[in-house]
C-alpha cells in the first residue's frame, strides 16, 4: 500500500511538473540523434465576404492555414552501430510531424461592443503543414443596429499541441531483413497558442434615429399632433425620403406620411403627423412605429429599420367622469349626515 502510495505522488508531481513547462512528458525513455528545430505556424483568412450591414446578424466563414516549416535540424547522438543508424533513420522519419498541429481549439472574441460573437469554441482534430481545414469554420455574429460604419478586428485565440521530439529504441537488428525488432518510440508533446486578427468591415449607409418627440393626443381627440424629429446618424446621404407610420388601435390615421427629401449625414428634420385616438383608447403611454423610406446613393429605393416614437394619450379633455364620482360622493355623505340629524330631533 506504501508503495502505491508513494507511485501516485511521484506520478502526481510528474504530471504537475508537465504542466508547468506546457508539455508532456513520455512514459519510455530511448535514443534521441536528432533535435529538430521547427513548429506549426497557424494563420487565418477570411472564405467569402467580410463586409457587412449594420444591424445584421450573419455567418462568418473562416479557413485556418498551417505554414509551419522545419527551421533546420542537428545531431543530438553519433550513431555508431548498424542498429544506431536504423534507429536514427527511423526517428527522423517520425520527426516529420513536428509541423503538425494536433487538437486545435479555436475562440473569436471581439474588441468591440459594436459586434458580438455568438458562437462557441471550434475544434479542428490536426493539421498538417501547407494545408488548410477542408471546411471552413463557421462562427455567427452580431453587428449593433447603429454601429458605425469601420473595420472592426475579431480575435482568434488558438490553441493546439504539435510534436515536440521523438525518442527511439530497439531490442536489436534483424541482419537478414535489416528491420529493428521490438521498435519503441516515445513521443514529446507541446502546447501552443497563437492570436490572428480576422478584420470585419460594417459597410457605409444612411441609418436613422429619433431625436425628439412632441405629442398632443387624448382619448376621442381627432387629428391629434405627434411632431417626431429624425436625425441620420450615418454615413451616406439620402433623397426622396419619407417617414411613415404604421398604425394600430387605438389609433387611426389618414396623414400617416410626411415627406423630408434629401437629409445629409447629421442632419436632422422635424416631422408633423395628424392622428386620431379612439374614445375608448386607455390614457397611458404607447409606442407608434415608423420607418424611413429613402433612395440612397446607388441608385436603390431602401426601407430602414423600424423605430418606436413613444407617445401619451391623456384622459379625454373636459371628461366630468372624475369630478362627477367626486361630486356624487360628497353629495352622498352630506345626505347621510343630514338624514342622521333630522332622525335624532326626530
Amino acid at each position: 500500500m506504501r508503495r502505491i502510495i508513494v507511485y501516485l505522488c511521484c506520478l502526481l508531481a510528474l504530471l504537475t511538473l508537465a504542466q508547468a513547462e506546457d508539455n508532456y512528458i513520455p512514459s519510455v525513455s530511448g535514443e534521441n540523434y536528432w533535435i529538430m528545430h521547427g513548429s506549426p505556424n497557424l494563420t487565418a483568412t477570411v472564405s467569402g465576404t467580410n463586409e457587412f450591414d449594420r444591424g445584421d446578424t450573419v455567418t462568418l466563414y473562416v479557413d485556418l492555414i498551417n505554414y509551419g516549416r522545419f527551421m533546420g535540424f542537428e545531431k543530438d547522438k553519433n550513431p555508431d552501430s548498424p542498429l544506431d543508424m536504423a534507429l536514427a533513420q527511423k526517428e527522423q522519419e517520425l520527426e516529420q510531424a513536428k509541423t503538425t498541429a494536433i487538437g486545435i481549439t479555436v475562440t473569436m472574441t471581439s474588441g468591440s461592443d459594436q459586434v458580438e460573437v455568438k458562437s462557441g469554441d471550434q475544434v479542428v482534430e490536426s493539421l498538417k503543414s501547407g494545408d488548410k481545414t477542408r471546411d471552413p469554420l463557421k462562427f455567427t455574429i452580431k453587428i449593433a443596429s447603429h454601429a458605425p460604419a469601420g473595420e472592426y478586428p475579431l480575435r482568434l485565440n488558438l490553441q493546439y499541441d504539435y510534436q515536440y521530439n521523438v525518442e527511439v529504441d530497439a531490442n536489436k537488428l534483424d541482419s537478414a531483413t535489416n528491420n529493428v525488432v521490438g521498435f519503441k518510440a516515445s513521443y514529446w508533446y507541446q502546447k501552443a497558442r497563437q492570436n490572428v486578427t480576422i478584420p470585419i468591415i460594417v459597410k457605409r449607409k444612411a441609418d436613422f434615429v429619433i431625436t425628439q418627440v412632441n405629442d398632443d393626443l387624448e382619448a376621442g381627440k381627432k387629428k391629434g399632433l405627434v411632431e417626431v424629429t429624425y436625425k441620420n446618424i450615418g454615413e451616406d446621404p439620402v433623397k426622396e425620403a419619407i417617414a411613415r407610420l404604421s398604425i394600430f388601435k387605438p389609433f387611426s390615421s389618414t396623414d400617416d406620411q410626411a415627406y423630408i427629401g434629401e437629409m445629409a449625414p447629421g442632419e436632422e428634420f422635424k416631422t408633423i403627423f395628424r392622428v386620431d385616438v379612439d374614445s375608448d383608447a386607455t390614457p397611458k403611454s404607447y409606442g407608434i412605429n415608423s420607418e424611413i423610406k429613402y433612395t440612397d446613393v446607388n441608385g436603390d429605393t431602401i426601407i430602414s429599420e423600424s423605430m418606436k416614437i413613444p407617445v401619451t394619450v391623456k384622459p379625454a379633455a373636459g371628461s366630468m367622469t372624475l369630478p362627477a364620482l367626486a361630486a356624487l360622493v360628497v353629495l352622498a355623505a352630506a345626505g347621510g349626515y343630514l338624514y342622521k340629524r333630522r332622525q335624532k330631533k326626530a
